[in-house]
């Protein structure tokens, strides 16, 4: 298929896990990627294997708790590839284990930083440049811990999550007559190392899958790009502030 031949994407945390496999999966269907992300080996990493597979892409570094570094991050898309059609907001932490009284200060914020605020301001660069070139797409990675289930011993993450399913169909409401599209992906445990608990390997996290999901498994990092890459597509025109849950039933 080749629904984003020549359109833009960027995509935050696009370094490793869901962030790469998603910008993978756009650049397959001919769109030119920015990979984004903090750290520059990583990034360099999803550029090569895009570039290897006959795609286009390019690596910026930014930070997404870092308001300039966002505002540079979409310049830099626009003057690279002439404009910013698609938005895939992923990059997020897992932080403060443990019980909501013990968790400190410094890891709630930080969570909340990056997960939340993190995604708004994302947001705030990505609409300020659609709103005024034709429109977009806007994608929010959310999490089915949040809005959809919880487990114990995750409130910071939990409380961010279920804030960026919030904020996805607030602003969805918001910009709608602005031709901007937004909606949000709430994945699962995924093939994806944050899915890892700590000591864990992918065999025992596969043996532990078994009985935690209706599914019997993880969903494939590549199954959660393509429900991003379905909602950024034409197909998905008249889908406005969904929160597209792929959890292998474990909220369902």
């Amino acid at each position: 298929m080749n629904r984003f031949v020549g359109k833009s994407v960027l995509v935050t945390g696009a370094g490793s896990g869901l962030g790469r496999a998603i910008a993978l999966a756009f650049a397959a269907e001919g769109a030119n990627v920015v990979a984004a992300g903090r750290t520059a080996s990583s990034l360099d990493e999803t550029v090569g294997l895009i570039e290897a597979d006959g795609g286009t892409a390019v690596a910026v570094t930014a930070d997404v708790t870092d308001s300039g570094r966002l505002r540079h991050l979409v310049g830099r898309s626009v003057e690279r590839f002439g404009g910013l059609d698609i938005a895939v907001n992923n990059a997020g932490i897992l932080r403060g284990s443990g019980l909501v009284g013990d968790v400190s200060e410094e890891d709630w914020e930080a969570v909340l930083r990056t997960n939340v605020t993190g995604v708004w301001l994302a947001m705030k660069h990505e609409i300020a440049h659609m709103k005024d070139n034709g429109g977009g797409v806007v994608v929010n990675i959310a999490s089915n811990l949040g809005a959809h289930r919880r487990i114990p011993n995750a409130a910071a993450y939990i409380t961010s999550k279920a804030a960026v399913s919030a904020l996805t169909r607030a602003a969805a409401l918001d910009h709608i007559h602005q031709g901007i599209r937004i909606n949000a992906v709430s994945p699962g445990a995924s093939a994806a190392p944050m899915s890892l608990r700590p000591g864990e390997s992918e065999a025992d996290r596969a043996e532990r899958m078994k009985t935690e999901t209706p599914l019997g498994r993880v969903a494939e990092a590549e199954e959660v790009a393509a429900a991003v890459l379905y909602l950024a597509s034409p197909a998905a025109g008249a889908v406005v502030g969904t929160d597209l849950v792929v959890d292998s039933g474990a909220s369902a």
